[in-house]
């Protein structure tokens, strides 16, 4: 257990107690002078109904933070669980990414994948400073659903699977939320 009066931050250990906390994996899309970037993010969460806006949050030293800061659009293809392969091409650094890669084309160019769970397309909103990362508030402009497939997961620094309940899920938000 780490001791917050502790003077001797560990990075590592936070991370390794941030990484108890299972996200979903997301592909981020956007076309910048006619070329694709392409990034594995598991930083992408909702913000707002009304607007609809989510956000997600890039390291700054990522390659494609510039071009992403420039984007006048992206997708946020949020991963089916039968995609681990994509999300690991996604993830690697300044590799020919999208090369042999199906996809169809969204609005300002982002590219969609197929076969993910949900697709968002999304007008830049905001940019703010998030430390060592750049925080961005997109809003939704279109999105597709496929409700009959499962997520792709990462909890623990590995991917998870979701086990389907037998209760019936409550109704979202919960009254104690206002």
């Amino acid at each position: 257990m780490i001791d917050p009066a502790d003077t001797d931050f560990d990075s590592r250990a936070l991370r390794r107690a941030l990484g108890q906390f299972p996200t979903g994996v997301c592909v981020l899309t956007c076309c910048m002078a006619g070329e694709n970037h392409w990034m594995t993010i598991s930083s992408f969460n909702a913000l707002s109904l009304d607007p609809p806006l989510v956000l997600f949050s890039i390291d700054r030293r990522a390659f494609s933070l510039p071009h992403l800061e420039q984007a006048t659009g992206f997708a946020i293809n949020i991963l089916a669980e039968n995609q681990r392969e994509m999300s690991d091409r996604f993830a690697r650094a300044r590799s020919k990414k999208g090369e042999g890669v199906r996809f169809s084309i969204g609005i300002a160019g982002a590219p969609l994948l197929p076969g993910a769970v949900a697709v968002f397309e999304c007008a830049p909103w905001a940019q703010h400073d998030g430390g060592d990362h750049v925080l961005f508030i997109a809003e939704v402009k279109r999105f597709t659903i496929n409700a009959d497939r499962a997520p792709l997961v990462f909890s623990k620094g590995c991917y998870a699977s979701l086990q389907a309940s037998e209760q019936a899920a409550p109704l979202w938000p919960l009254d104690i939320h206002y």
